[in-house]
């Protein structure tokens, strides 16, 4: 019944209307009880006010009496004034006073006012007389119903005028108080409509309004970061799928020529059993060639792979101009006719040892296919700021301007600077770049002439 009844009351019915009708109901209760209790006590007083009047008069009888006053003269003495004097035999008639029944001693009074004996006892006086009469004051009748009466009416118009102006007072301050709720339900429609970085902001956090509206706006941000974990989750997963296609894609596209060679020889073997065996040597030879070049393409691209996901870093403070001095004389033990030069301070850097080696490793093998056999290759070691340099300047033909970023793009060759098989399979170059920004550095080609002047940076170490 209670849970039927709150479902009614709240169905249909604003906030604003609710609060304002409850405090409206309370303070109307809060009258009521007001105006019974202020109606009781004037009742109360109304009464004390006659006993008193009763009892002055009834003093002032007692003199009259001691002074020889009896009968009529003695009743239009204390008659009036709220008060009624009869006088009444030995056996109740009544001798000397008004015609109508005031309510003697006993009964109750005519008009029903207050209830019968103790209360209409306490309500009148009796006077005995030595000729054996006896004089009995009584009040007014109707006389506290009368002030009541008023009272009561006057007591309702100001209560009547009080809710009156307590509503109107109310509706002002509950549209004030919950005006955050308003806000609220403006700002959700906004951020519904697309406008998502607005906020409330709420001055005070120590109400429960503010506190709503803080809560509300830590909820936003919540599903805001939310959102943008989401979709930069949704990107990776784009990017990370773009990646394994790109990487079939380039896999099927670079591996399509080895195993067409490997093929190729394979099928000359089995259609050729009784060649001769130099001619199945060479066959065997490119064959194994053939192979070799395969398994490297697929080891250089799984390397990309790995790098582009994020392979761990084993990071320490090393000296880049050592690991270019150790990488350049590696390059002269493979190609002794080869000049390679090492100049510059040492450099600390934080990163994986075995990396920045890698990606020395690529520039030098890169500068050794560009340039004359014979040339010289120069490693310069320096700083600039927060990053370490390094340049790895070669002989060679040089790069394009319009190359200088395709360069970086896997599987990418140019077509003046080497062919398929005098060159790599063009992933040494994006390997290198991929390295030096999982670092926090990169790789790029600046200018120079003559030759191609790559650089690298890195973080120094502080």
């Amino acid at each position: 019944m209670t849970a039927s009844l709150r479902e009614r009351w709240t169905s249909g019915r604003s906030l604003r209307f609710r609060v304002t009708a409850l405090v409206l109901l309370v303070v109307a209760l809060a009258l009521v009880v007001i105006g019974v209790a202020v109606d009781l006590s004037l009742d109360a007083q109304l009464r004390r006010d006659q006993q008193s009047r009763l009892d002055d008069r009834a003093a002032r009888a007692g003199l009259l009496v001691a002074s020889g006053t009896t009968g009529a003269s003695l009743v239009d003495a204390v008659d009036g004034q709220g008060i009624r004097a009869v006088l009444l035999d030995a056996s109740g008639r009544r001798v000397v006073g008004p015609t109508d029944d005031p309510g003697l001693p006993g009964r109750p009074p005519r008009d029903g006012h207050g209830p019968p004996g103790r209360a209409s006892r306490d309500l009148a006086r009796v006077v005995g007389v030595p000729d054996g009469t006896r004089l009995v004051l009584t009040v007014e009748p109707g006389e506290n119903v009368a002030v009541l009466a008023r009272l009561r009416v006057v007591m309702i118009g100001v209560g009547a005028l009080g809710l009156g102006a307590v509503a109107v007072a109310l509706l002002a301050v509950v549209r004030v108080a919950l005006r955050p709720l308003d806000d609220m339900t403006v700002l959700a429609n906004d951020i519904a409509a697309g406008d998502r970085g607005r906020r409330l902001h709420p001055e005070r956090t120590d109400t429960e309004l503010g506190r709503t509206a803080a809560a509300f706006d830590g909820m936003l941000d919540a599903l805001e970061t939310a959102q943008l974990r989401a979709e930069d989750a949704a990107a990776e997963a784009r990017s990370s799928e773009a990646r394994t296609r790109r990487f079939l894609s380039d896999a099927a596209h670079e591996l399509r020529t080895p195993v067409t060679g490997v093929q190729t020889l394979a099928e000359s073997l089995v259609r050729h059993p009784d060649a001769d065996l130099a001619r199945r040597e060479r066959i065997a030879t490119t064959l194994v060639r053939e192979t070799r070049r395969a398994g490297a393409l697929v080891a250089d691209m799984l390397e990309l792979a790995r790098i582009e996901d994020g392979a761990p870093l084993d990071r320490r403070e090393v000296d880049l101009a050592e690991l270019a001095a150790a990488e350049a004389e590696r390059t002269r033990l493979l190609a002794p006719a080869l000049t390679v030069l090492v100049a510059g301070p040492p450099t600390r850097v934080l990163g994986d040892p075995s990396r920045i080696a890698q990606v020395l490793a690529n520039l030098l093998e890169n500068a050794r296919r560009h340039g004359p056999a014979d040339g010289t290759v120069r490693l310069e070691v320096g700083t600039d700021g927060a990053q370490a340099v390094l340049d790895v300047v070669d002989e060679g033909p040089g790069i394009p301007a319009a190359d200088r970023e395709r360069v970086f793009d896997r599987l990418v060759r140019l077509d003046d600077a080497r062919t398929r098989d005098a060159g790599g399979a063009g992933l040494g170059l994006p390997i290198a770049r991929a390295l030096a920004r999982a670092h926090g550095g990169d790789l790029r080609v600046v200018e120079n002439e003559p030759g191609a002047r790559l650089r690298l940076t890195l973080p120094a170490a502080r």
